[in-house]
């Protein structure tokens, strides 16, 4: 029997800076903003964009950390892996490694209710049926390869911020001189709070790219840059829409609406919303796609460390993909779908890759002091690692407050 690492079970470098930074942009823009972006109003009312601000700079942080890291350890389940080597511990990277798996699954549930919210305005189907169709589907392409994968990724993704900048030009002059009411809605420290975890959400996705490393050509080089503008880029697009949304719409209406940026183009143009829905069903449906790919990464990277069952390792030899792995995250991502709320699972999932975000970066700490390592092209500065874990542990800490309160 072939193992995990024999020749025909290893994963085939064929992505470059272009098409992971699209990756990377496929998976962070889909729900993050154009279902949550409602939610982080409902939360923080006028101060929706500051929220998503500040969520950029708790991630932002860990995404640095996260280049680093990547250079260093280019493999499959990188948490894990950066775990193994800063606390030498197979079994807690082997726990860390699970953590990244379900977060992101569990993002993956979240990202189909989204895309089953937008399609059920559009088609009178039942919301689970869609869900189930759509988990089919994803599966499918996932298991097709990773290039064919990423090549529709990387089409969908340039749609899905077409969609966004059309949002943004029809919706800023109405901003700017019609503005809907703003300031009415009191917002609480822990409603604020409550905005950030879930704005955090919205910007899951660089930690996600590490997991294709074993894809990536010279990915010392091309791993730290796809993160970087991965990050710039959905940041500036999040906080923008953040502000023009909630100005057109009004915070309550933004807050209430299962199809939030579609509401916006309605208001803001006076036509019909669905042939921007059809774009945003096509935007949250690519989020889930990557997703699943991580996830089953993520899986087949824990396998070939010998941490999970062998068969999970197994790389079909026709697409080059590791079908048991993807079917074993499909199948995760399809319960949580139906079992949970978007909110529940977008709330989930941003606290589980927080409690991820601290550990790999205390990790990194450790690390950065071993002389039998040498430094990668891309590093930061010692004392990054320790304001990016305490970022992390104080958006969790306001986290468990606020729920406990």
């Amino acid at each position: 029997m072939k193992t995990s690492d024999s020749p025909s079970n290893v994963l085939r470098r064929r992505l470059g800076v272009i098409s992971l930074t699209l990756y990377g942009v496929g998976v962070t823009v889909g729900a993050g903003i154009y279902v949550l972006v409602g939610k982080v109003a409902g939360h923080a009312g006028p101060l929706a964009p500051l929220a998503f601000l500040t969520a950029a700079l708790v991630a932002g942080m860990s995404a640095m950390s996260f280049a680093e890291l990547s250079a260093r350890f280019p493999r499959s389940a990188g948490e894990a892996i950066y775990v193994r080597e800063g606390f030498g511990s197979a079994s807690f990277a082997l726990v860390v490694g699970f953590m990244v798996a379900v977060a992101g699954l569990v993002s993956a549930g979240a990202v189909v209710v989204g895309s089953s919210g937008y399609i059920a305005s559009l088609i009178a189907l039942p919301p689970w049926f869609i869900a189930v169709f759509l988990i089919v589907l994803l599966t499918a392409l996932a298991i097709w390869g990773i290039a064919e994968s990423v090549t529709i990724i990387a089409v969908v993704t340039l749609v899905e911020l077409a969609g966004l900048l059309v949002i943004l030009i029809v919706a800023t002059p109405v901003a700017v001189i019609e503005s809907a009411p703003v300031t009415e809605m009191a917002v609480t420290g822990s409603g604020f709070m409550g905005a950030v975890v879930i704005a955090f959400f919205a910007f899951i996705g660089f930690e996600d790219m590490v997991n294709v490393a074993e894809e990536v050509r010279e990915p010392e080089r091309t791993m730290p840059r796809a993160i970087v503008a991965t990050l710039l880029l959905t940041t500036v697009l999040y906080v923008a829409l953040a502000w023009v949304s909630a100005a057109v719409t009004g915070v309550e209406d933004l807050a209430a609406s299962e199809a939030p940026l579609a509401l916006v183009f309605e208001r803001a143009t006076g036509w019909s919303s669905a042939p921007f829905a059809v774009v945003a069903a096509f935007a949250t449906i690519n989020g889930a796609l990557v997703l699943i790919i991580m996830g089953s990464r993520v899986l087949y990277g824990l396998a070939s460390q010998r941490s999970l069952p062998r068969f999970l390792g197994h790389v079909w030899s026709v697409t080059g993909t590791p079908v048991p792995a993807t079917l074993a995250a499909a199948g995760f991502v399809l319960t949580c779908a139906l079992a949970m709320p978007i909110g529940i699972l977008a709330q989930l999932g941003a606290v589980l890759t927080l409690t991820t975000f601290a550990t790999v970066n205390i990790a990194l700490i450790a690390i950065k002091r071993r002389a039998d390592l040498p430094a990668p092209r891309f590093t930061v500065p010692g004392w990054w690692p320790w304001v990016a874990a305490l970022f992390s542990i104080a958006v969790l800490a306001g986290e468990g407050a606020r729920l406990l309160g």
